[in-house]
């Protein structure tokens, strides 16, 4: 049975539609990419254009004169480094503590089938029905004062790291692809004498890599670009990360450093796009499993 398409076969086969088809393919590729790369191109070359150009009216495409005193002016006097480093301990932390302790959740009800798994799974898929915003009061009682042991975690990492250990979709996403998982792989394994944690570091593991890649963009972003609860926990200003700082040393500073500040911060994000664009992209067929 033939593919129907929009553009037949035969059409393509002649040059005068081969010719038509790859004409309007290449300008909406290029629309599109223009769409997603222009507001990249504003706000790069808006840092290095002067104050005045950056607010004048009808604005300027290509800045007049080109300065880089912004970037290095936002790199010194908004503290950059130190505030990057403060969001690079942060989202790692909550990356691992939410990786390491999701997996081992979603290996247990997938696997290992434990008394009221699915009442247990319920009720977890059930929080993601309650407003975030909701629950930010008692989850700020709890981290100011640590219930059992009466210690408060705020201007702490640990006050971002366990609250996004709690992190009920990421887990249903790690559990459904588990299940995907053939048994006779994990059974052929317990045969050979492989125990419940070798099978899941030797196994599991090694076959989830674009759910683990997907789960870690999700772990990641969430923590990065966090502003109201870093904002809730740290009212340090030398420990805040940079989402917070952005806006909190934002009062008297020049538009265009604040612009090349934006920038810098937003740099990680798209590196760590760069990096992990394959397992994004495997991640999307997250219910195929390779043998």
């Amino acid at each position: 049975m033939s593919t129907r398409t929009l553009v037949s076969p035969a059409a393509l086969a002649r040059p005068r539609g081969r010719a038509i088809y790859w004409s309007v393919f290449s300008g909406v590729v290029l629309l599109f990419a223009l769409a997603f790369l222009f507001p990249v191109y504003w706000m790069v070359t808006g840092a290095m254009k002067s104050p005045d150009e950056v607010t004048q009216t009808p604005p300027t495409l290509i800045p007049k004169h080109w300065h880089l005193t912004g970037y290095t002016d936002a790199w010194d006097l908004m503290q950059l480094p130190q505030h990057l480093w403060n969001t690079v301990v942060q989202a790692a932390g909550a990356w691992f503590f939410q990786l390491v302790l999701c997996t081992a959740a979603a290996y247990a009800l997938s696997k290992l089938k434990p008394a009221f798994g699915k009442l247990i799974l319920g009720g977890i898929l059930a929080t993601l029905m309650v407003p975030a915003q909701a629950l930010v009061v008692p989850k700020y009682l709890t981290v100011a004062d640590l219930p059992l042991i009466h210690t408060s975690l705020l201007n702490d990492p640990l006050g971002i790291w366990l609250p996004a250990v709690a992190n009920a979709f990421n887990l249903y996403l790690l559990k459904r692809f588990f299940d995907q998982i053939p048994r006779d792989v994990l059974e052929a394994a317990e045969i050979d004498g492989a125990g419940k944690l070798r099978i899941l570091w030797s196994i599991v593991l090694p076959m989830s890599r674009p759910v683990l890649g997907v789960v870690s963009i999700f772990a990641l972003v969430a923590v990065w670009q966090d502003f109201l609860w870093p904002l809730m926990v740290f009212s340090d200003t030398d420990k805040q990360p940079i989402s917070v700082a952005l806006v909190q040393l934002s009062q008297n500073i020049q538009l265009t450093v604040l612009i090349a500040a934006m920038v810098i911060a937003s740099i990680p994000m798209v590196a760590m796009f760069l990096v992990f664009q394959r397992h994004i992209i495997a991640g999307i067929s997250t219910g195929s499993t390779k043998g």
